[in-house]
């Protein structure tokens, strides 16, 4: 028997979705943010300065490389069990993982235990991000009226630029309230300790959200899979390569622009760490307004258009967005990262809805958190590092760009083979039915 009730508001819905990925991805990002600022300096001393960076951006990498095994972890949960229990866990994983990290001792402190300990903790944030995002579009997008799916998956896609503008802008108070020494002993570690506070709340609105109705239908039914992540690779493994591959532009735009850009304006360039903060979180909050614009423009226009034109403009910039940076000047610096920023947030907008319309009700979460995390794993976790590689080995940027022209072409060449879901039942999950053998 159903034990759904009265249908939630969409308020709640919105908030039950969007907190979750907000507080996760603040965790993630504020590591990402620290591992550019700090972290080469606290847990590698006895390398040189670009080797740290390196290093410390490697244990970054974890996470990403973590994530795939959270979306098959939650994912299998997630489609057999329900939506609502594996975010409450994804979010507990996540939330302990980061509080752990802002108490790990230095180098100087425990010796090589510190940058284990590191990787182990970065590793579980890894794993709880790979569940939270699947199972929170799936909340917004299962509970979506006919037409609308695209505005109700813009509430978990704001999570990310209101958790890099949270975690970015505790970093900048930081930065501008306490000396440089004592902000690298002690002071880094207080946006890590905050997530505490956000993790109490993101618990308690998520417990009060019920079971989405789409999955509970399934449930009744008794329509789950018996291994999910087995049955979606036989049968829809076009469409999960596919996915996978035409999101890896997204995780290289945003954390190339971020994560390595921070790094090459403070360490190359010698801009003040509070310059590329404001940069940051200016680009960033542009580009969250522009992820909400472009995922309700989705339901009008159809996801694939505006993924494809994001795919387009995102080689264009590719160029530009160095070419800005090394003129040192606050102004084009802004400008360069919010224009990349916004080509981010063309391609990531429509996603949200578009990635769970592409596989069934059956194993819809495995499926969408897969390619999800799986991009994040070369878009994410490795770019800053290659960029970081390029950068050192050739002395220019213009290897990076080419690069971002690559990651781009293969975007494009994956969204001409999927076809377009924003009109498809739902219900179904048949998502591209003529790739569905």
């Amino acid at each position: 028997m159903s034990t759904v009730g009265a249908p939630p508001s969409r308020s709640r819905i919105a908030v039950a979705s969007f907190i979750g990925t907000a507080i996760e991805f603040y965790d993630f990002y504020i590591y990402g943010t620290a591992a550019a600022l700090v972290f080469g300096k606290l847990f590698f001393p006895s390398f040189s300065p670009t080797a740290g960076v390196l290093l410390s951006l490697a244990t970054f990498a974890v996470g990403f490389i973590a994530r795939p095994l959270g979306a098959i972890l939650f994912g299998h949960f997630g489609d057999r069990l329900g939506r609502k229990r594996m975010l409450i866990i994804s979010l507990l994983v996540m939330g302990l993982s980061t509080v752990a990290i802002g108490l790990v001792p230095s180098f100087a402190s425990i010796g090589v235990a510190a940058p284990v300990l590191l990787a182990v903790l970065r590793f579980l944030q890894g794993i709880g991000l790979g569940g939270e995002w699947g199972g929170a579009v799936l909340l917004a997008t299962e509970y979506a009226p006919p037409g609308k799916r695209g505005l109700y998956s813009a509430f978990p896609q704001l999570g990310p630029a209101v958790g890099f503008v949270l975690g970015n802008a505790l970093f900048l108070v930081l930065n501008a309230t306490m000396s440089a020494q004592a902000f690298q002993s002690w002071g880094w570690r207080i946006p890590f300790l905050a997530s505490a506070v956000l993790l109490a709340v993101g618990y308690y609105i998520r417990m009060k959200i019920a079971e989405t109705p789409v999955f509970q239908a399934a449930l009744d039914a008794h329509e789950q899979a018996k291994v999910p992540f087995f049955e979606l690779w036989r049968r829809q493994p076009v469409q999960l390569i596919l996915a996978t591959c035409s999101f890896i532009l997204a995780f290289t735009l945003f954390y190339t622009i971020t994560t390595f850009c921070l790094s090459y304006g403070t360490t190359t360039l010698k801009l003040s760490r509070t310059t590329m903060l404001v940069e940051a979180i200016i680009a960033a909050a542009v580009m969250g307004v522009a992820t909400l614009w472009f995922a309700v423009m989705s339901d009008r226009v159809g996801r694939r258009k505006l993924c494809i034109a994001a795919a387009i403009v995102s080689a264009i910039w590719a160029f530009p967005l160095f070419w800005l940076l090394q003129t040192r000047s606050p102004l084009l610096i802004g400008v360069a990262m919010v224009v990349g920023l916004l080509c981010f947030a063309l391609l990531y907008g429509p996603m949200g809805a578009y990635f769970p319309e592409l596989f069934r009700v059956r194993y819809r979460y495995s499926g969408a958190s897969f390619a999800y995390s799986a991009a994040g794993i070369i878009g994410g976790g490795v770019s800053p590092l290659i960029a970081t590689d390029v950068l050192a080995r050739t002395g220019s940027t213009t290897g990076i760009s080419w690069y971002l022209v690559g990651v781009a072409v293969l975007c494009l060449v994956c969204l001409l083979f999927l076809a377009e879901t924003k009109d498809d039942d739902f219900s179904d999950g048949l998502g591209t039915r003529p790739l569905d053998a």
